[in-house]
């Protein structure tokens, strides 16, 4: 990235509200999110969001892409590697006591040699949807995994039509229970390989960075604890969820670990993360 990119992008990420609107977008990826959802997750004003996200789509670190009546805001990751690398490259010139802390860890070096991967599912209640995630990994995954959940407001009880559906597809119910995230990130905790959330409130908390650098993932999902209309309806919107999981669950692990290296990893968990994917509007 030249100079000037460099000090344009550098200058709109050196307003609080606007490296906010950054951060959410980066946690957001790989899709996009609505003026409005924005809004609401990070607490702006329409008019005030409009300004930031003006100034971060003229630095090039912000797309907008229309679909259908709406605008999507997502991070340009190649302009952004650019901006990373012009900083740790070019300002750095690249010694290695400021780079050692990008460095990944030493369990990087066996990540893709291990077949025992560590894996979080992290939304909001956790009560329904990363409950879901939770069991279906434990269950299809081959024994080459150790599922979580865990929820950044949980509740104290699981919702009742979320274990309806897991009894009814065969999984054991009774390890499951709502659990904050905080008790996945105390000193001693399990070094996870894998952060998936699945819902957009639990993407749009502020959470302290996970040690041990693992994967990231935004696999959001409608939330079906919403759902209205009868039992009936509600129910079948339990059931709609548990499958679009299952899916994108199934895909994830046939993923041949051994052979990918971590970008090209990072690159399938954003698609298995996509509607387009796994067509979860068909």
């Amino acid at each position: 990235m030249e100079m000037n990119r460099s000090i344009q992008a550098f200058a709109s990420l050196g307003h609080e509200g606007r490296l906010a609107v950054f951060r959410l977008l980066v946690r957001m990826t790989p899709k996009g999110a609505r003026p409005t959802e924005i809004a609401e997750a990070l607490g702006l004003k329409q008019n005030t969001l409009s300004h930031h996200l003006a100034d971060l789509t003229a630095s090039g670190l912000v797309k907008v892409e229309r679909q259908g009546r709406s605008l999507f805001y997502s991070v340009d990751l190649e302009a952004t590697e650019g901006l990373i690398g012009y900083l740790a490259l070019d300002v750095g010139r690249a010694r290695p006591d400021l780079m050692a802390p990008l460095y990944p860890p030493k369990k990087e070096t066996i990540f893709m040699q291990d077949t025992d991967f560590d894996v979080i599912f992290i939304c909001s209640g956790n009560s329904a949807r990363s409950i879901f995630a939770e069991a279906l990994l434990r269950d299809l995954g081959k024994g080459k995994f150790q599922a979580f959940s865990a929820g950044t407001r949980p509740n104290s009880e699981l919702n009742p039509f979320a274990l309806e559906v897991l009894k009814r597809n065969g999984h054991d119910i009774s390890p499951l229970r709502a659990k904050h995230v905080s008790e996945f990130q105390k000193p001693g905790a399990i070094v996870m390989d894998f952060v998936f959330t699945v819902c957009d409130a639990a993407a749009a908390e502020e959470c302290p960075p996970w040690p041990g650098q693992p994967i990231t993932g935004h696999w959001g999902l409608p939330d079906p604890v919403k759902a209205t209309g009868t039992d009936a309806e509600k129910a079948l919107v339990f059931a709609q969820t548990y499958a679009a999981l299952r899916r994108r669950i199934a895909s994830f692990v046939e993923l041949p670990f051994e052979s990918l290296s971590r970008l090209s990893l990072q690159t399938k968990v954003d698609a298995i993360g996509t509607d387009a994917t796994n067509a979860e509007s068909a």
